[in-house]
């Protein structure tokens, strides 16, 4: 019992001790929670008021700016009222100036009608005066008015023309004096610098052979071999007493090409028979196909121009067996696109599109369609169908002036072409036509009165005019060169350019005995 009395006491303290500790930590807790409180409140204070300090400190800085802005524009509005003001005062000048002007002119209206009724009277007293003075010079001259002044005229007239000749000869030594350094550059580059080997323009290629015996071989049993030659050929070959030698001739270099290719290779085999022929033939022209196609490629490389089709670049290649007027086609367009893109850089144009054009100028000589067209046409049609530019089909279709010039690149080719072919070396020309040419500059020339001799020197470049002095004076003589100039030009044609030298000569001779 007094255990249980004693537990109870304890229990009982515990509870109270437990009670007395809650009640501590709840008022030390009270304590701290309005400690903090009061903290919370003053920092709140404290915040409170910065921020209100900060607002105002926003506010003015931002009643600053707008002030500011305000007072710019103010200005602004005030320069531009300064700015209209100044405006306004200038027309108003202007408008007074203007008026003062108008007034002027009124006044000179008025006083220019005064002049011109006293010049109308002035030029009726001078009429009367100079019909007076006519009439006095034709009783002095004894000729009338109109025949003093026909024959003032026609001797005015030989004067004028004669003055005017010399005058037109020194503006062309003029001319050559100034342009002969520039000329020359440009000559050199063009033509020098491109000037390539020619071929004779024929249709006969020559076959070597060891001996006689490889041309009956080649002729075969009763000519069976050399009629399957050629009709796999297309080619006519001539066996004839020609030593050492057989001759192909065709119209077509690339089927002579095609038959001597086929020959070689047949003689070196020692095998020759219809069939072996056909197999030859065959052979041999894919083999050429291919070696066309690289050489319109290796051209093409060669000149830095990229993007053709396949068949220009094939119809490049057959160009190498095509020759025109003695010059090899192949080269001569290869020269020509140098030619024109030289031409182009000096008058700041593309090079590239020049020298394509150059290139493909003569395309249509080596095409298989449309033989009826001109091959400027063709060629130009060919360039059409497969997607060249413009500019480019134009001056291949107008390098003979056979279609309208639109660009500027169709003259360079028209110029590169002729340049190419009228350089010295670049063609031969047949002897006929060569002695016909010379002996009509001579004809053209002793057609004038007083020519007794004329002579065509330099391969035709410069023609030497003999005449007579008494019949021709020295100031008939320079009109005769300019006029026989004039005939060369409009009548023939001719490489280059021709001079005319007029010789008048006047000998004196005495003996003494």
């Amino acid at each position: 019992m007094n255990i249980i009395s004693l537990l109870v006491g304890i229990v009982l303290g515990a509870v109270l001790a437990l009670g007395a500790y809650i009640l501590i930590r709840r008022s030390i807790l009270k304590g701290k929670r309005e400690e903090i409180l009061e903290k919370a409140e003053v920092e709140a204070e404290k915040i409170k008021n910065e921020r209100i300090l900060q607002a105002k400190e926003k506010y003015l800085s931002l009643k600053s700016e707008h002030e500011k802005m305000v007072n710019d524009k103010n200005a602004q509005i005030r320069e531009a009222e300064n700015r209209v003001k100044q405006k306004e005062n200038t027309l108003n000048q202007k408008l007074g100036e203007a008026e003062r002007k108008n007034k002027e002119l009124e006044a000179q209206k008025a006083g220019t009608k005064a002049r011109e009724e006293q010049l109308k009277e002035k030029e009726a007293e001078f009429e009367q005066l100079r019909g007076q003075v006519i009439r006095q010079i034709e009783t002095v001259a004894g000729m009338s008015a109109q025949e003093a002044k026909k024959e003032l005229m026609d001797s005015m007239k030989a004067q004028a023309r004669s003055e005017a000749q010399a005058y037109i000869n020194d503006c062309l030594d003029d001319a050559r004096l100034n342009a002969a350094k520039e000329a020359k550059r440009i000559v050199i580059n063009t033509i020098q610098r491109t000037a390539t080997e020619t071929a004779i323009e024929n249709a006969v290629t020559t076959f070597p052979i060891d001996n006689d015996e490889v041309k009956g071989r080649i002729i075969g049993r009763e000519g069976r071999n050399i009629r399957a030659l050629e009709a796999a050929t297309g080619v006519e070959i001539v066996v004839d007493d020609t030593p050492d030698a057989i001759l192909l001739s065709a119209f077509d270099p690339v089927r002579r090409e095609v038959a001597r290719l086929a020959l070689h290779q047949l003689v070196v085999d020692g095998r020759i028979h219809p069939a072996r022929i056909e197999e030859v033939v065959s052979k041999v022209s894919k083999q050429l196909e291919e070696e066309i196609l690289e050489t319109g490629k290796r051209t093409c490389i060669d000149l830095g121009i990229h993007g053709l089709s396949m068949e220009l670049v094939r119809l490049i290649g057959r160009m190498k067996y095509r020759s025109s007027y003695g010059q090899n086609l192949l080269q001569h367009s290869r020269e020509v696109a140098n030619i024109c893109a030289i031409l182009a850089s000096e008058l700041g144009l593309n090079p590239k599109i020049a020298k394509r054009a150059g290139l493909l100028h003569d395309i249509g000589k080596v095409s298989e369609e449309d033989p009826d067209l001109p091959h400027a046409l063709l060629g130009m049609k060919l360039a059409e169908q497969h997607k060249e530019k413009p500019e480019i089909c134009n001056a291949i279709g107008a390098h003979h002036e056979e279609t309208e010039m639109t660009s500027l690149y169709a003259p360079l080719v028209l110029v590169g072409d002729a340049i190419s072919g009228a350089r010295p070396g670049a063609r031969r020309e047949v002897i006929e036509s060569y002695i016909k040419r010379l002996r009509g500059m001579e004809n053209l020339a002793g057609s004038y009165p007083g020519v007794t001799k004329a002579y065509a020197i330099q391969a035709g470049r410069e023609l030497r005019v003999i005449v007579g002095a008494e019949q021709v004076s020295d100031q008939q003589a320079e009109l005769l060169s300019g006029d026989i100039a004039q005939r060369i030009q409009d009548e023939m044609t001719y490489p280059g350019q021709v001079k005319i030298t007029v010789i008048r000569e006047t000998r004196s001779v005495a003996y003494a005995k």
